[in-house]
């Protein structure tokens, strides 16, 4: 179902477990590879969401971390 899921849905869904500062490993994998075939539909605050969620609670993930760094470069005239 994750794949049904449009950026924002998961950028706030992990947000949301940061926040509680709720782990959950097997999700945020899951996440990660969805948002990663996703990643041209990633707005700013989306980016900015899901990289601080994965970082507050310290759950790396070098692929996504990759794509999004890739995808900011092509968006910094939008910041």
């Amino acid at each position: 179902k994750m794949n049904k899921f449009e950026t924002q849905e998961i950028s706030n869904t992990l947000w949301s477990y940061a926040t509680l500062g709720h782990a959950s490993p097997q999700l945020f994998d899951a996440v990660a590879e969805e948002a990663i075939k996703k990643m041209n539909k990633f707005n700013q605050q989306d980016i900015s969401n899901t990289l601080w969620s994965f970082a507050k609670l310290g759950h790396a993930s070098p692929k996504l971390f990759d794509a999004m760094a890739e995808e900011t470069i092509k968006k910094m005239n939008k910041f």
